[in-house]
């Protein structure tokens, strides 16, 4: 085994506790652990056997397996990506509606809200 492969297995290692402890403190829902306690077991897997991404990149069509990991990392950030622009345009809609409903509330141009 490498000196890289140890390091990377320590921080996927550390990830992984880091995830179940924001899980155990309810930061993380469940399917959200789940998919990243996922990726941190695939990502040791790779770590261990790197020949593995070879051996897919070449089922799937692609000549290397570096390039494999590039273009799935690329699409899942993507989509990461507009997952979280979803969700913040989400929020800024509830906001501005909680905005309008808040000045409705308040008839004497009182600009005050206590929380």
């Amino acid at each position: 085994m490498t000196l890289i492969q140890v390091i990377l297995i320590i921080f996927f290692l550390f990830a992984s506790f880091k995830v179940l402890g924001r899980w155990r403190t309810g930061e993380l829902s469940g399917g959200v652990v789940v998919m990243w306690l996922l990726f941190w077991i695939v990502a040791t897997i790779v770590a261990l056997i790197p020949d593995i991404t070879f051996r897919v990149a070449h089922l799937v069509g692609i000549g290397r397996g570096a390039d494999l990991v590039v273009y799935l990392s690329l699409a899942i950030l993507f989509f990461m990506v507009f997952r979280l622009m979803v969700k913040v345009e989400r929020i800024n809609r509830d906001i501005t509606k909680l905005t309008r409903q808040l000045a409705l509330m308040q008839p004497d141009g009182k600009r005050e809200i206590n929380l």
